[in-house]
């Protein structure tokens, strides 16, 4: 809880409606964290799920680095990006079954999309993770405004998460998928990460 007490005095929101669990045939709200690589993006979503009191669900990139010890291959990316639009209705109807108001993503089938046609030259999965994209509440951009640590083998390095970046926000610009850019260091990352969440929830009542 000590994360909501630095939220609520530093934003100065409510936040107890947000807080609120789904009520019964609601259907959960998204948030949905995109980013380069090394941009905070698994600090923001633990302590947005904490904030909101959500779940969040962890990048499947790492989890198969991890398991894998290498990247994904070229012909790997779709079969991931199909994992990871699955794991997204799971978690969805998780979150619904348990009343659950706030489902948090640490990355989307966008980034897998993205980087499958930076790395590979294979823009075939570009489609339908745009339209996946379409379906969140809120898109957070994590900024690529944090020191670039190394991370074994899933880090390229800061030119290449400043191309990634650039590509990132290309696409969304180019598609219309309304984004906020988060930005800033420690707590003050987080806080942003509310504030935009927040103005997304009261846009979304009205």
């Amino acid at each position: 809880m000590a994360a909501l007490a630095a939220v609520d005095v530093r934003v100065g929101a409510d936040l107890k409606p947000m807080r609120a669990g789904a009520q019964a045939g609601e259907r959960p709200r998204v948030v949905a964290l995109v980013g380069a690589e090394c941009t905070g993006k698994t600090a923001l979503a633990a302590g947005l799920a904490d904030a909101l009191g959500g779940i969040w669900l962890p990048e499947l990139l790492r989890e198969f680095c991890v398991r894998e010890a290498r990247t994904p291959r070229p012909e790997e990316q779709a079969g991931l990006m199909r994992e990871q639009i699955a794991r997204d209705a799971a978690a969805l109807a998780r979150a619904a079954r348990e009343g659950v108001g706030w489902l948090i993503l640490d990355s989307t089938p966008l980034v897998t999309a993205l980087y499958s046609a930076m790395l590979f030259g294979d823009r075939s999965l570009l489609a339908e993770a745009i339209d996946h994209q379409r379906n969140y509440a809120v898109t957070l951009l994590a900024a690529p405004d944090l020191p670039w640590e190394a991370d074994g083998i899933q880090r390229d390095g800061p030119q290449v998460r400043a191309r990634f970046h650039a590509l990132l926000v290309a696409t969304l610009t180019e598609h219309g998928i309304a984004h906020v850019a988060i930005e800033g260091q420690g707590d003050a990352r987080l806080q942003a990460a509310v504030r935009a969440v927040c103005s997304g929830y009261t846009r979304d009542s009205r």
